[in-house]
């Protein structure tokens, strides 16, 4: 069972979600994070040898807007036509800015719930990769056709599985709030924020499997506050245990040592429990994860311990990729193993590990050197430069 702690850290909301008493995922509040915002902007400038737009959401901030990745715009005014520098569109931000790169806009409104995805431009219904139950999907799929009418499409999460009504009942919300915003677009000014999407720590609730969330502790007040609104909106099947922690001996940040789990989870070196350890380095283009025996030797043989020490390492690498949020292009460097059924059972091993990631995680091979290549779908920063962001 899970066990989610949300405190302050700096004067920002920090969350962390634990798994068996060992820390799985951390976040934090950032204070200039606009991710998933939207907004009406103004077309600064039109690059035709990228196909793409610079537009102006917000006074002084400008975002990349990609015109092959949004073929259908939304004029704020609702009218229809070629875009051109100074035309007013409904935007929200895909990607926070990174380093010197600007934020990514799209006009692909996505409104997350519990069971899930509003997706106002792509009007298809997909599925979880995680439902494999193809007769489920196939009887659901004509009814979300039906209630979306070609308006809207949607992504079912993995906890709509067996919760059909529930489904349709947050779909209609979702399909209000997405009409509330173009309905505020038609008389709202340049610049207007739309939407603002729910905080990190109810975001982390909705990912976490129906059931799997034992308990929610904080010691922040309006957190509080905000989750039982949260929770006085959900049905029975969704209800979780919260408290507000008010023990003046101890703080909670003491309590679950989360000074400790942060400083933990920014170390290059992560030791495992047989003695091996894992080195992760990040550089601009990908992470780079090294496994390494350590202290470990195995009771058998060479081939036995290295075996054992891959088998933990991809363990603790499923784990790491979450807590750390690491994201885009991973290489991991295994001991090197001769016997090619050993290197299949790890592969086979990692795959179903990180099946588990509620962020799309895909272990794509093992290259002819041995190094097995992840690619990790980037939501948000990683651990590290979150910590390390300027107040």
């Amino acid at each position: 069972m899970n066990k989610l702690i949300i405190t302050k850290w700096k004067n920002r909301i920090l969350t962390v979600l634990f798994s068996d008493r060992q820390p799985l995922e951390i976040g934090l509040e950032e204070n200039t994070s606009i991710l998933g915002n939207i907004y009406i902007g103004k077309v600064n400038r039109i690059v035709k040898n990228l196909n793409s737009a610079f537009v102006d959401f917000e006074k002084g901030q400008t975002g990349y807007y990609s015109l092959s990745d949004n073929p259908c715009i939304l004029y704020a005014d609702g009218h229809e036509g070629t875009l051109k520098a100074g035309d007013e569109i409904i935007v929200q931000v895909a990607r926070d800015a990174v380093r010197t790169k600007d934020p990514v806009l799209s006009s692909n409104l996505n409104f997350t719930g519990q069971y899930g995805v509003l997706t106002a431009r792509k009007t298809i219904v997909g599925f979880s990769s995680r439902i494999s139950d193809k007769a489920w999907k196939e009887q659901l799929r004509p009814v979300l056709e039906a209630a979306l009418q070609d308006e809207a499409g949607l992504i079912v999460r993995t906890n709509a599985y067996g919760h059909e009504e529930q489904l349709l009942d947050e779909l209609k919300k979702l399909q209000v709030l997405y009409r509330n915003v173009r309905q505020a677009a038609a008389y709202r000014t340049c610049y207007s924020l739309l939407y603002r999407p729910d905080p990190e720590y109810i975001k982390t609730i909705r990912s976490c499997p129906l059931g799997s969330l034992e308990e929610i502790v904080t010691d922040v007040p309006e957190v509080f506050e905000q989750l039982r609104l949260y929770f006085d909106s959900c049905g029975p099947e969704q209800q979780c245990s919260f408290r507000l922690y008010e023990d003046s001996m101890i703080c909670l940040s003491n309590l679950y040592s989360l000074e400790s789990v942060m400083d933990r989870a920014c170390q290059k070196r992560v030791w495992l429990k047989s003695g091996g350890y894992l080195v992760i380095e990040y550089t601009e283009a990908m992470v780079v994860i090294d496994v390494n025996t350590g202290k470990y030797s195995g009771k058998k043989n060479q081939d036995d311990t290295i075996r054992m020490t891959n088998r933990e390492a991809a363990e603790e690498i499923s784990r790491q990729l979450r807590l750390r949020n690491l994201s885009g292009i991973i290489m991991v460097d295994f001991i090197d193993m001769k016997r090619q059924e050993d290197k299949n059972e790890l592969m086979d091993y990692l795959k179903r590990l990180v099946r588990h990631d509620p962020v799309k995680t895909t272990v794509v091979d093992m290259t002819q050197l041995n190094l097995v290549e992840i690619t990790r779908k980037k939501e948000k920063k990683p651990l590290w430069e979150q910590i390390s962001q300027k107040e």
